[in-house]
C-alpha cells in the first residue's frame, strides 16, 4: 500500500515496486487525476492483468482507512501522502496538522492493529530543528513513528528523510526555471545558501532500501 501513490514520490515508488512482481499494489490518494495517470501508465506498461488497485481516499478519513486495511491487509505500507509546500502550510497550519500529523497517526496505528510487516514513512530534512510549520508537523510524524517503533510488536516502523528532490512536487527548481525563462533575477533565500539535490528515482531507491534494512 502506497499512500500519496499518485504523487511525484509515491508514483515512482509504485513504478519501482512493480519491477519486483508484487502480489498486489494498492495506491491510496485523494487526488484522482494523479492516481489515474499512474494507473494508466502501468496498464500500458504491464497490461490489463496488472495487480494494481487504486483507492481514492484521504489519510484523514479514519473510517475509510479501516475499510481499506480490512479489504487488503497490506504487508508493507509506504506513507508518502503529505502536505509539503512550505509557504502554503505557513498560511494553513491547521491543514498541515490534520493531513500530516493526524493522517500519519491513523495510518501507523492501523498498520500496528492489522499487523503489517513494515511501515515506511517519508519525512524531510526540514524536520531537523524545524523552522517552519511543514517541518514541525513532519517532526511530529517522526515522533509518532518512533513511538510506534518502541511500543509495538509485529510491525517494523521506519522513517526516511529526504532533502531536495529534483522534479518532485514542491521542488524549488521549477520556480528557478521560470525565473530564468523570464530573464531573471533568480532569487534565493540567502546569498550563502547551499542546496543539495537528489533525483526522484534515487530518492525512491532510498525508501525501498530503508524498507529492507529498517
Amino acid at each position: 500500500m502506497i499512500t500519496g501513490g499518485g504523487g511525484s514520490i509515491g508514483s515512482e515508488i509504485v513504478r519501482q515496486i512493480m519491477t519486483y512482481h508484487p502480489k498486489k499494489v494498492i495506491i491510496v490518494d485523494i487526488y484522482e487525476n494523479n492516481a489515474y495517470d499512474i494507473q494508466q501508465e502501468l496498464f500500458l506498461t504491464y497490461g490489463s492483468k496488472i495487480p494494481l488497485f487504486v483507492e481514492i481516499a484521504s489519510v484523514r478519513d479514519h473510517a475509510k482507512l479501516i475499510t481499506l486495511f480490512e479489504k487488503y491487509h497490506p504487508q508493507i505500507v509506504f506513507h508518502a501522502a503529505a502536505h509539503k509546500h512550505v509557504p502554503l502550510m505557513e498560511n494553513c497550519p491547521e491543514e498541515a496538522v490534520k493531513n500530516n500529523i493526524v493522517g500519519t497517526f491513523y495510518l501507523a496505528t492501523l498498520a500496528a492493529t492489522f499487523q503489517c510487516e513494515k511501515f515506511i514513512m517519508i519525512s524531510t530534512d526540514k524536520a531537523v530543528h524545524p523552522a517552519n510549520v511543514m517541518g514541525a508537523t513532519k517532526r511530529c510524524c517522526e515522533m509518532i513513528i518512533q513511538y510506534m517503533s518502541q511500543n509495538t510488536t509485529g510491525t517494523d516502523f521506519v522513517t526516511t528523510r529526504f532533502g531536495n528532490v529534483l522534479g518532485s512536487n514542491g521542488s524549488v527548481i521549477p520556480i528557478f526555471k521560470e525565473l530564468i525563462r523570464k530573464g531573471g533575477p533568480v532569487t534565493v533565500t540567502h546569498p550563502d545558501i547551499i542546496r543539495y539535490f537528489m533525483l526522484i528515482p534515487e530518492a525512491c531507491k532510498l525508501v525501498l532500501e530503508a524498507g529492507t534494512k529498517g
